[in-house]
């Protein structure tokens, strides 16, 4: 084989490891990105240490499973419960949405082991941080599934679309645990 020849190979190889890399990191930075579930706000739907795929493609919805950026600087998730303009309830352990009960069968686990309270304890949107009866526009209210353990917006307040990474229901790791979540 000639020097043109192997030189010609190696540029075609070089060209090709450039590309690859170039559309890992567009697919990255744009559509897909994984993460590590921290904590167990989100049990029992996600475990502490679940490996998951964010797809930051899309307004999320209703009952969605979002990432986004907290005040404190780190990556929370947690479920999206209103959408701006909702007005979101909790009594007696129901979820009102805009005055219309909702079901949450994803709690249905932990409701059925809480013994001594409810899980998730009454408030309004104006006894939390958001201070207002609604949702503000360009925001979502957010709640862990694990309602007694986890720093939402009945904490943090109302999350700013801008601050939202993307959705996931997609757990690839621990192997044993893969799974698509639904509503």
């Amino acid at each position: 084989m000639t020097s043109a020849k192997v030189k010609n190979r190696s540029w075609e190889w070089v060209k090709s490891l450039l590309i690859a890399i170039i559309l890992a990191f567009i697919i990255r930075a744009f559509f897909f990105t994984p993460i590590v579930v921290d904590g167990s706000s989100m049990e029992p739907t996600l475990q502490d240490q679940d490996r998951m795929i964010v797809t930051k493609i899309g307004e999320p919805n209703r009952f969605d499973i979002v990432v986004f950026h907290a005040p404190d600087g780190r990556d929370y998730i947690k479920r999206v419960i209103g959408l701006a303009g909702d007005r979101i309830e909790y009594k007696d352990d129901i979820l009102y949405i805009n005055g219309e009960a909702y079901e949450e069968p994803y709690l249905n686990e932990y409701k059925q082991k809480v013994i001594d309270r409810p899980l998730t304890n009454s408030f309004t949107l104006e006894e939390t941080p958001v201070k207002s009866d609604l949702v503000p526009e360009g925001h979502i209210f957010v709640l862990g599934d694990n309602r007694r353990g986890s720093t939402d917006s009945r904490h943090i307040g109302a999350i700013p679309m801008e601050k939202v990474v993307g959705t996931t229901k997609i757990v690839y790791y621990p192997i044993k645990e893969i799974k698509i979540i639904g509503k």
